[in-house]
């Protein structure tokens, strides 16, 4: 390993500057002067003059290239991403050999949404390219749910600026990148900016900061080729391990290795810079070598250029290289298409006359359309930009500082439709320390399934908080904004991420509680039967007798249909049953209601009608307790039949009132009618309670109002509780509390008011003969 605090540091910023465009102008001119003589604007060589210059890769080289060219109108072809500062302020026409760099921004926009990175960090550039990266870019990125951890500027190294200044930014930009949770890092670089990220790692020993940390998934931008030092050449390389990069889509150009293969610096005897990458390269020194080293081997010139780590050389044309190879060729063909002799000899143009007008060559080359010789095609946009895509090259390092770069996807702006990544995808390598599986690079973990996400305050908006899914929603991904409710036919299960299908219910005979309330309406249908039996069998007897035979038999009757309506209440809902369920419950208890009402009227009068000079006398009878009854029961019909009129009941379903169940009910229809039919049933029992309740004291062997008044008091108790039990209960429960009211309030009757009958018909029968009523009256 070298040590880097040993480097001259003067010798290492000047190798950096190299990369720099402060070079740039001396080369520019050189271009407008006569071979071997330094003289601006003064060419004698007409002959060979420039015709196009091919420039970059970096920003400041093209703006300064420019610079000078616009003085010329010499056409520039740019393989880097060309600054538009070049075109608004020296007015040069430039071809650029690089597409549209939206393309390049809006793949990486769908890089990171495709593996789901929303907290990253970016590193950009120290110019107006970086510049308008933040300013653009960023915030389209925060549009489309990305956040930025950091974003840091690469130092920028010019003369103006010492080492130790370099170092210094650069210190505060690692000190950024270190302490950030990123574990993606977009950079916005060119070829410099990659020789100052390869020098990271030597500022965390000079600086005695915690280690570069490997676990960062760089995206670097196809402006940002890989390039080397010689002070580099001990540098690891494994921090690019795992790195995902864009490069402008190239094929493969047949022979350039066996070209390469041919190069021999002893055969080059007018190349000099051949000489200097050989020494470099294989660390040997050429005899009589101005850079010669003592302790250096001599070079032989047969060394083989395959033997280098590709950190030092590549065999295989890189992205920038094919632009160039690229670029010779549109020049060759725009030159063909300006000295066409169709266009120009036939016309009787003089050769000088055509090199006089060699500026406008460039117009010639935004027309040029062409497959070069490795089958790519080569075309441009209306703005001067090639047409073509990005490939997505994954890089894979060894120990012996070579690295692969494998195309992994491809971004095409002219097949949007076209998938980014393929099966090549499965094959992406990731840094080590992710043990092969995709990184996550998010400001906090995952919402779980079942949770939803909950903004923190004063945070980013990709960070949150995880909230459980409130009551009656899920969560079925990862992640999700806000929970939604499941369809009506499904309910969430337990942990929230689920729906599962409900399932449909309703008062069935083969439940345990229909069962249950069906044998006891049967049961005590059967009871009404025996009573109704008994009566008949002993309708000569006093007891029997008293109180109206014929009311007594009536509201036997009622009691019983009261018990068997409640059938209809268990069972699938139909429209029959719907219709019969509330009107024939209505009706029938009215009728039941008010044969009580009639029972306690008719003692009450009797009573008051023994009072001497009375005139009630005329109003007991038989017809009055019938009239009774009916006038009650006809009331109760009226109401059922207009309720019936207006909006009659009808099967309905639920899917709303319980979580897990889909409940089969009746609808009422007009829930003020179903009130209307209750509450004048309500009227009624409240009437025969009072009047019961008054004739309580009058002697019980010829009537039965203390019975009666402790019956309605049963059944007013029931009907009282029934109304906040039946609204607080859902589904098929609803209709189990009314089906137990009907039969508890019903067997309160029964049991009050014809228990003490039948038990001194059938176990007293002396007590039961009309003499020993009056007796005890007497």
């Amino acid at each position: 390993m070298m040590d880097f605090r040993k480097a001259p540091s003067s010798d290492l910023f000047d190798e950096i500057l190299y990369f720099t465009a402060s070079w740039t102008y001396h080369a520019s001119l050189e271009l407008f002067s006569s071979q071997n003589q330094f003289i601006p604007n003064y060419d004698c060589d007409i002959q060979n003059r420039k015709i196009a210059v091919i420039g970059g890769p970096t920003f400041e080289v093209c703006l300064h290239i420019a610079t000078i060219l616009s003085l010329y109108k010499v056409p520039q072809l740019t393989y880097g991403s060309a600054p538009e500062i070049i075109s608004e302020s020296h007015q040069v026409l430039t071809q650029q050999m690089f597409p549209n760099v939206d393309y390049q921004y809006d793949g990486i926009l769908q890089l990171l949404q495709h593996f789901r990175w929303t907290w990253i960090g970016a590193l950009y550039t120290h110019n107006e390219n970086g510049e308008k990266f933040i300013h653009d870019v960023v915030p389209m990125f925060s549009l489309r749910g990305i956040c930025f951890a950091f974003t840091a500027k690469f130092p920028g190294m010019t003369y103006s600026n010492s080492f130790d200044e370099l170092i210094g930014e650069a210190v505060e930009t690692y000190k950024v990148v270190m302490t950030s949770t990123a574990n993606v890092v977009v950079v916005h670089g060119e070829m410099d900016d990659m020789i100052l990220l390869r020098f990271f790692p030597f500022i965390s020993q000079l600086e005695k900061m915690p280690v570069w940390r490997k676990n960062r998934v760089w995206v670097l931008t196809a402006q940002m080729e890989f390039t080397s030092l010689p002070l580099l050449k001990a540098v690891k390389i494994d921090f690019l391990h795992g790195a995902l990069s864009f490069a402008i889509h190239t094929e493969e150009v047949l022979g350039f290795q066996e070209f390469l293969q041919t190069k021999n610096p002893t055969l080059a005897k007018n190349d000099s810079f051949i000489k200097v990458f050989w020494e470099n390269a294989f660390e040997c020194s050429f005899p009589n070598s101005t850079t010669a080293e003592e302790d250096r081997v001599t070079c032989t010139g047969e060394e083989k250029l395959e033997t280098l780590p590709t950190s030092i050389f590549e065999m295989h044309m890189t992205s920038q290289s094919y632009n160039i190879y690229n670029a010779v060729y549109v020049v060759a063909h725009a030159l063909g298409d300006l000295f066409s002799p169709v266009l120009n000899y036939r016309a009787g143009k003089p050769v000088t006359e055509l090199k006089q007008k060699l500026w406008q060559l460039n117009h010639f080359m935004r027309r040029i359309s062409f497959n070069n010789s490795a089958g790519g095609k080569v075309s441009f946009n209306q703005n001067g930009e090639l047409e073509t895509g990005f490939n997505i090259i994954n890089w894979i390092t060894f120990p012996n500082q070579s690295f692969r770069r494998v195309k992994v996807g491809m971004i095409d702006p002219m097949n949007p439709q076209k998938e980014m990544f393929s099966s090549s995808e499965k094959s992406i390598v990731w840094p080590s320390i992710f043990n092969q599986t995709q990184p996550l690079s998010q400001c906090n973990n995952q919402c779980p399934l079942g949770y939803s996400k909950s903004k923190l305050e004063g945070k980013p908006f990709c960070c949150y908080d995880c909230l459980r899914c409130p009551e009656g929603k899920i969560a079925n991904h990862q992640d999700m904004d806000d929970c939604f409710q499941c369809p009506d036919d499904e309910y969430p299960n337990k942990k929230r991420d689920l729906c599962l299908p409900k399932i449909i219910t309703f008062l069935k005979y083969e439940d345990s509680l229909g069962m249950v309330l069906a044998s006891s309406a049967l049961f005590f249908s059967l009871v009404t039967l025996g009573v109704f039996w008994i009566f008949i069998k002993h309708q000569e007897t006093a007891i029997v007798k008293a109180n109206n035979r014929n009311v007594t038999y009536v509201l036997l009757v009622s009691l019983l249909l009261s018990f068997l309506c409640t059938l209809l209440f268990i069972g699938k809902p139909n429209k029959v049953t719907c219709l019969l369920r509330q009107t024939a419950f209505g009706i029938i208890y009215s009728v039941a209601i008010s044969c009580v009402l009639a029972k306690t009227t008719i003692v009450v009068l009797a009573f008051m009608a023994t009072k001497p000079g009375t005139k009630i006398t005329k109003w007991v009878g038989k017809k009055l307790a019938m009239s009774i009854v009916f006038c009650c029961s006809f009331i109760q019909s009226n109401i059922c039949i207009l309720w019936l009129i207006i909006s009659p009941p009808f099967p309905d379903v639920d899917k709303n009132s319980m979580l897990e169940e889909i409940i089969l009910e009746c609808n009422e229809g007009s829930a003020f009618m179903f009130y209307c039919v209750l509450g004048f049933m309500g009227f009624l029992a409240i009437i025969s309670f009072m009047v019961a309740f008054l004739a309580r004291k009058l002697p019980d062997t010829f009537n039965e109002a203390k019975f009666i008044t402790f019956s309605m008091l049963v059944f007013c108790s029931v009907w009282l509780s029934f109304i906040p039990t039946y609204l607080s209960t859902k589904g098929k429960y609803m209709v189990a509390v009314e089906v137990f009211s009907i039969i508890a309030s019903s067997g309160g009757l029964l049991i009050c008011i014809f228990s003490p009958k039948c038990y001194i018909i059938i176990l007293k029968p002396d007590l039961n003969n009309k003499g020993l009523l009056k007796n005890k009256t007497t």
